[in-house]
């Protein structure tokens, strides 16, 4: 057996220190490569609703636009 099938095999069995999470978007397991993602049309999913303005942080509200007309 090769030194490199030794390593990939010690990868597979290897415990977490955490449990396992679920999907954001779907609730499946999650996947070390997409994670917290089960795949990458979960990823892209989430992205989507970045992107769209579905997702949003709240914050302060902006100041108003000063729109160059002086009120004196």
């Amino acid at each position: 057996m090769a030194s490199g099938n030794k390593t990939a095999a010690a990868k597979d069995n290897v415990v977490g220190l955490y449990r396992p999470r679920r999907c954001t978007i779907c609730g499946k397991p999650t996947v070390r490569q997409y994670h917290p993602f089960c795949s990458r049309r979960c990823a892209d999913e989430d992205l989507g609703r970045w992107l769209s303005g579905r997702y949003a942080i709240p914050g302060a509200a902006a100041p108003k636009a000063d729109d160059g007309e002086d009120d004196g």
